[in-house]
Order: C-alpha cells, then structure tokens, then sequence
C-alpha cells in the first residue's frame, strides 16, 4: 500500500512540476505550432484550478510528496498573481475618470448598455464595435452628457472635455478600428487612443493571431512615436496582459487593473469571464481605482478606472 501511494505521490509531484513550470517559464514555450505559447498566456491564471486539483487529489490519496508538490505549485502560483490581490493599491483623490467598452456589433440593448455607463458618471466613454447605426444611438443616449466627441469607423470617444488634433490610427485591417485625439483634462492635455485589434481565431490550425499581432506591431509604432508625455489607452486588445504578442503595445504602459485594481478583472465573455481582454493602459499617470462594471447587453463587461493627472 505504501508503495503504491509513494507512486501516487510521485505521480502528482510530476504534474505539479508541469504546472509549476507552465506558470514560471510561459515565456519559453515556442508559439509554433498553433501559437500554443500565447493560447496558454491568455489563460495562465487558470492554471491554478489546477494546483488546487491536485492538492485535493493529493490530500484524497494521503501522500505525502504530492501534498507537498501541489503546496509549493500553489505557492508558485500565489507569487505569480497574489499581487492582483492585495488590498490597498492605488488611492488618492482622482480627476479623471475613463470608461472602455465593447459594447458589441449583435448588442440588442442600446439603450439599457447606455445607462449602464452613464451611470459610472465618466468624463470619457470609449466603445467599439459600432455599427453606424449603434453610433447614432449612442450619440442620442450619451450626447447630453458628453459634448465632445470623435468618431472613427467602429470606434467613437465621448468627452465632458473639448477633444483636439482627432485622427484615425492606421493599424493595417483596411478598415479604421483605432483613433487618437488629445483631451483637454482638468489636469493637463492628454493623448487618448482608442482601440479594437482584430480578433483572434480557434481552428483546426490552433489559436490564430496572426492578424491581431500585425495590428498589435501597428498600434505600437503609433505608441512609440506619441509625443504627449501622458497616454491612456482605451480599447478591446482582444488579449490579455501575459500574452506576449502584445508587448509592443504595452511597453511603456502600465494597466490601470494591475496598478489599482482587485483581482484578474476578466471582461470577456461577459457571462462568465474568462479572460481580461479589455485595457485601461496609461503612461505618465497615476491610478487611483479600477474596476470591471456590470454586464450589458454585450458579450464583453465594461471596465472603468480613476486617474489622477
């Protein structure tokens, strides 16, 4: 019997060590064939389903190794995202608050999404994937409340401040899904994007990105070359921040969840959450809150930060 748990054990520690060198060293796994590198990054967080699985398979069998095994694999885990959950970030007195949502091309509830974010009382709402006549809706339902506004092919910015140097950001689909405009805050001129980068695909040759991580390479030429010393970036990434791919748009740029937030923040799908695919990121200011909002008709939830410039 005890040989046969002492097989057990060593069993559950080989699986622990997997799991804990998927969490470790994500970075290292190749992203060919099928982009599995960037597949696991988009939900690494989960990996930890998977140490607490075998803990409780560890603790059932009464091994000793692999309790020890699945403990440190918990460990490892905790000190790769245990700071998402720390209390006490951010703070300080904001003046400047930003919204972003995808509020989705197949969204049957204008009007129901729209009071959603007024109700966060921002003084900037980002939404993409407008359809024009989504647009005209919401420019009814968010006017009144927003005087300034910019639009550009399927992504629009509404703004209580006057709005300059508006122009479309090429990010190489063929169509507009991105624009930069300079708001004139309470705290100084800041450079808004916002931002839809094309989706990623799961078929028969894996998790497909390739034309994502072109519009990613894109957008981070327009980031490197910004000139304003403060940014935030507003917008569907269609990725999460482990996901490698998407370095070239988050150099240099801090995400607002990370920095103020409590816990992952997942946005999408809007039912159960998975993954955190849409950004707050700024550069050159500080954030004092952040948060995922309620659902709307969307499949994606809204995300909302404070800032202090």
């Amino acid at each position: 019997m005890t040989a046969r748990r002492d097989h057990r054990g060593w069993l559950l520690a080989g699986l622990a060590l997997v799991l804990a060198a998927l969490m470790v060293g994500h970075r290292l796994i190749p992203n060919s064939p099928g982009n599995v590198g960037s597949f696991i990054e988009t939900f690494l967080p989960w990996l930890g389903i998977g140490a607490v699985l075998l803990l409780i398979v560890a603790a059932l069998w009464r091994s000793p190794i692999g309790t020890i095994a699945s403990a440190l694999v918990v460990v490892v885990w905790l000190g790769t995202f245990g700071q998402l959950w720390l209390p006490g970030k951010g703070g300080g007195e904001p003046n400047l608050r930003v919204v972003t949502h995808n509020v989705g091309v197949s969204n049957p509830d204008t009007e129901g999404t729209a009071r959603v974010l007024l109700e966060a009382d921002a003084d900037l709402v980002a939404l993409q994937e407008l359809s024009s006549e989504a647009h005209t809706r919401y420019s009814a339902l968010l006017g009144q409340r927003y005087p300034h506004e910019v639009s550009r092919g399927t992504v629009a910015l509404w703004s209580k401040h006057p709005l300059s140097d508006s122009s479309s950001v090429d990010i190489g689909l063929g169509w507009t899904r991105a624009l930069r405009t300079e708001v004139q805050a309470p705290g100084g001129t800041v450079a808004v994007y916002v931002v839809h980068l094309a989706s990623v695909r799961v078929d028969s040759d894996g998790f497909s990105s390739e034309q994502r991580d072109r519009t990613i390479v894109d957008l981070g030429m327009y980031l490197g070359a910004e000139e304003q010393q403060r940014v935030i970036l507003l917008g569907d990434l269609n990725g999460t921040a482990y996901d490698r791919s998407l370095a070239p748009v988050t150099a240099g740029l801090q995400s607002a969840q990370a920095a103020a937030g409590w816990g992952f923040g997942f946005t999408w799908p809007a039912g159960f959450p998975l993954a955190r695919i849409d950004h707050i990121l700024t550069k050159g200011i500080a954030v004092t809150d952040a948060q995922v909002m309620a659902r709307t008709g969307s499949d994606h939830r809204p995300v909302l930060a404070d800032l202090r410039l």
